[in-house]
């Protein structure tokens, strides 16, 4: 995958909307589409893609701790935010779009520094107007589940110009 380093390397409104979320998703796993700049800057990227079905893998560093010292909770929050809403996204038809309206995490157990985890994103429902899917962080190696999460996101049809 590769990330978008500005603006004009992302997808206009115009083409995304000339595709399902699903060939959207598909076509940025590919390289074919810049991938969001925040994945780069959190060292984060998605690694499958299929209908209602999102993974994601990244590896905390410590740029992303808290005072603390652990990892903070906004990048639990993120991988779960982009899984979640990713899987939803494979859900949306051509010609609409979608956003997260709320979701929520619990985290279950700190993860150490530098140790890749999984971010699975599934859909529970996929409908016209809403998506709502669950989430849980997983250690790659381990195995163990480090966090778990739910969204609900809207999807909104966007009438063709006149």
């Amino acid at each position: 995958m590769t990330f978008a380093e500005r603006p004009e390397d992302l997808t206009t409104p115009e083409e995304a909307l000339s595709m399902s979320g699903l060939e959207y998703m598909e076509r940025m796993l590919a390289g074919e589409l810049a991938g969001p700049p925040i994945g780069r800057v959190l060292d984060y990227a998605a690694t499958h893609v299929e209908h209602g079905k999102v993974i994601f893998r990244g590896t905390p560093r410590f740029d992303f701790c808290n005072p603390m010292g652990t990892v903070h909770g906004g990048w639990y929050g993120t991988l779960l935010d982009s899984a979640m809403a990713c899987a939803v996204m494979t859900t949306v038809p051509k010609g609409s779009t979608y956003t997260t309206l709320e979701y929520k995490v619990n985290i279950v157990r700190s993860i150490p520094l530098g140790m890749e985890v999984e971010t699975i994103g599934t859909v529970q429902h996929g409908g016209r107007s809403t998506g709502v899917a669950v989430g849980e962080i997983r250690g790659v190696e381990d195995g163990k589940l480090y966090a778990t999460g739910s969204t609900t996101c809207i999807v909104m049809r966007i009438a063709p110009p006149a």
